[in-house]
């Protein structure tokens, strides 16, 4: 299949593009690089350096003949998006209408789409599953739920069959070591414990340790970005076979505490790892882990990688690098 994926050249999008070359297809990459890195462009995969909010462009490539398209292009800051919510209207929303209008003037029909756990909000039960309520506490969650929305409508009208992946929390980096850009500007646990360790950062923030959890730390649920890739492709092979539009979770189905990440990277890593817990952030559950069975049952998806061990040494065998 010829593959369009926008975002490309960013830390979860290059994963994407290296397992869709691995499976044979051919891909060529659209990304604005206002995050993306060009040591995460593969050579045998084209590139177009260009942003989903300049419709001429965006068109005029969409009328090469693409089978797929995959859409990684997103602002994904939860606190940044609620103060700046028109940033995050323009780009996720109008930039995504973009990309659906100019896939039905040029008859692409398969649409991959990276939605995220941010569509729930506080979980009322665990674990999260797809018929969870979607109550977003974000601007960013909001933005992920009304794409949703909007692609439900494009499938009954355009007939654009898609897949929106709902992931919870993306760490670690290829195994095999063929992605090496950080991600620029991090604020997901695991990044920011790889800066403390680096000595890029003075120290890790926990906010609280006082939690009904075995350590008193929040529990979130990590999947590996190759995990990750893997669901891309068999989302965007479900679509093209089934002909048939859906929504899944994306996680590991195990949580891992704060503690546990830095009690691990502590001894991967052999650096000291200083942290400091100051208070709970408001808003933040305990405890968040995923239900992905529907993924496991229509697509075959496991989360093969996620386990802590997995998630840190990857981590670290790029970040030492840097």
């Amino acid at each position: 299949m010829q593959v369009l994926v926008i975002g490309g050249a960013g830390y979860i999008g290059s994963h994407v593009v290296r397992r869709l070359l691995d499976a044979g297809h051919k891909v060529h990459v659209l990304d604005n690089m206002y995050s993306g890195r060009e040591e995460n462009l593969f050579p045998e995969a084209g590139f177009t350096r260009g942003d989903i909010l300049e419709y001429g462009p965006l068109a005029t490539l969409m009328q090469q003949g693409w089978d797929a398209v995959v859409h990684l292009a997103a602002f994904k800051a939860a606190g940044e998006s609620m103060v700046k919510p028109e940033k995050y209207s323009v780009n996720n929303i109008c930039g995504t209408v973009n990309i659906l209008n100019a896939m039905s003037e040029s008859d692409v029909r398969r649409f991959v789409f990276s939605s995220s756990a941010a569509v729930y909000g506080e979980p009322e039960y665990l674990p999260v599953d797809e018929e969870h309520p979607a109550r977003p506490e974000n601007y960013y969650g909001f933005t992920k739920l009304e794409i949703e929305r909007i692609l439900s409508w494009y499938d009954k009208l355009r007939g654009i069959r898609f897949a929106a992946l709902r992931y919870f929390n993306a760490a670690g980096y290829d195994p095999e070591g063929r992605v090496r850009g950080l991600e620029r500007n991090p604020a997901n646990l695991l990044p920011v414990i790889m800066e403390v360790a680096l000595g890029t950062r003075e120290r890790l923030d926990i906010f609280g340790d006082d939690y009904d959890t075995p350590d008193g730390t929040g529990i979130r649920d990590y999947v590996h970005v190759s995990d990750l890739a893997d669901a891309h492709l068999q989302a965007m092979d479900y679509v093209s076979a089934q002909d048939r539009s859906l929504v899944v979770n994306l996680g590991s189905e195990s949580g891992i505490s704060v503690k546990e990440m830095v009690e691990t990277a502590r001894r991967v890593t052999g650096e000291k790892i200083s942290a400091h817990v100051t208070d709970r952030r408001p808003g933040d559950p305990a405890k968040l882990v995923a239900s992905s069975s529907r993924a496991h049952e229509l697509l075959g998806w496991r989360a093969e990688r996620s386990d802590v061990e997995t998630l840190v040494r990857t981590s670290w065998e790029v970040y030492k690098g840097h």
